[in-house]
């Protein structure tokens, strides 16, 4: 399949901002202790620091989506890519419970796994396999459904201990469950994430269009993604399961107006965030220069930035505690606390937060170009998965 600049530019974009959410976590002195959404304790830098990040994760299934459709459509044997996407989402599901676990707890008792964004992607790309042999049109349909839709679930009458509840609760929404002695916390549910790679999916025909009629239709779900979204917002009525108020003054308000839900990705959220995208895809279109280049660098090879950026923020913050006087013994990674212990005050303030982020993005440029031109030189079949 033949690489789209633009695609790449997008991705790269968003993968570069998704480290500064992950050194966040797990550097950030009030990591921990403090949501970055609250507004009661929040910043608006912090509160910023962390809204620009919702970008990250919705844009990468919607491209994983795209990515899907133009590798089935680009295929002389569809029935052979059907099965590779099945067993590309298997093995994204195994990648998640494993070396994505390690690299955020750094746990080798693995005593919690986390589902997230690799997991549902994997889980998407399952359901792809299956739903692809319906028409384009269809399954936008059913993606669009999803996302409009999915936060209605919550008004199903189910009974406390209702079985089907039980099943169905872990695809809509976050939760944590008992599992073998483990705990295992589903913070994407698959369904919602799953309306937006179908629709992600069902947009890769934008892709066979001419650029600069590509553009335009970008330019327009833009504008249509973020004014539906201010419209919904402003009515309080639905979309977002915490509605918006009024705070101590204008800029808190417009907080509150902001602070959209993305576990599970309400139907706001995904307006918000793929609105945004789509002016990124309409930008992409004609970026060009050495900036353009570098960011494409990683958006060529986002799974080996994705579990190389983990370690690497994770090194450093064992150093950052060992700086601070945190001692191996005080560092409890079995805790679900990434071993930074939450008796002891650790950690680094916003500003070197944001110092880190850059040195972390500058420190894998490098590796990233090699695999890059690695990949594009050699034809081992691993290279497919990774």
């Amino acid at each position: 399949m033949k690489r789209i600049p633009g695609i790449d530019f997008t991705r790269g974009t968003v993968m570069i901002i998704m480290a500064l959410d992950h050194v966040r976590d797990l550097l950030h002195v009030n990591g921990l202790t403090q949501s970055p959404t609250d507004l009661t304790t929040t910043t608006p830098q912090l509160f910023f620091t962390r809204w620009i990040t919702h970008l990250c994760a919705p844009i990468f299934v919607f491209l994983s989506g795209t990515s899907a459709f133009l590798s089935l459509s680009s295929s002389k044997d569809v029935g052979r890519s059907r099965r590779f996407l099945w067993k590309r989402g298997l093995y994204l599901i195994l990648l998640e419970f494993t070396l994505v676990n390690f690299g955020l707890y750094f746990d080798p008792g693995f005593h919690t796994f986390i589902f997230e964004v690799i997991g549902a992607i994997g889980f998407g790309f399952i359901l792809l396999s299956l739903m692809s042999r319906l028409s384009t049109k269809a399954i936008a349909i059913v993606g669009l459904v999803i996302l409009f839709c999915h936060n209605l679930f919550v008004l199903v009458p189910f009974g406390e201990d209702s079985i089907a509840r039980a099943i169905l609760s872990p695809f809509f929404g976050p939760g944590a469950f008992p599992v073998f002695g483990r705990t295992l916390i589903i913070a994407y549910p698959p369904i919602p994430w799953l309306g937006i790679m179908l629709v992600g999916f069902a947009a890769g025909k934008c892709f066979e269009w001419e650029g600069q009629e590509r553009k335009k239709m970008f330019v327009r779900l833009g504008c249509a993604g973020l004014l539906l979204f201010v419209l919904i917002r402003f009515v309080n009525v639905y979309g977002d399961p915490v509605p918006w108020s009024s705070q101590k003054n204008a800029l808190y308000t417009f907080l509150s107006f902001m602070n959209i839900t993305k576990y599970p990705p309400s139907l706001l959220f995904c307006l918000a965030t793929l609105g945004i995208m789509f002016f990124i895809l309409a930008f992409a279109e004609n970026a060009a220069g050495r900036l353009s280049r570098i960011v494409c660098r990683y958006g060529k090879v986002p799974l080996f930035y994705f579990l190389l950026h983990f370690y690497l923020i994770h090194l450093i913050m064992f150093g950052v505690l060992l700086a601070q006087g945190i001692t191996w013994e005080q560092m409890d990674v079995a805790s679900g606390n990434f071993g930074r212990p939450v008796d002891i005050r650790n950690g680094l303030a916003l500003w070197q937060v944001y110092l880190v982020w850059v040195i972390v993005v500058a420190l894998l440029y490098k590796p990233c170009c090699w695999y890059g031109r690695y990949k594009a030189t050699h034809q081992h079949w691993w290279l497919k998965f990774l």
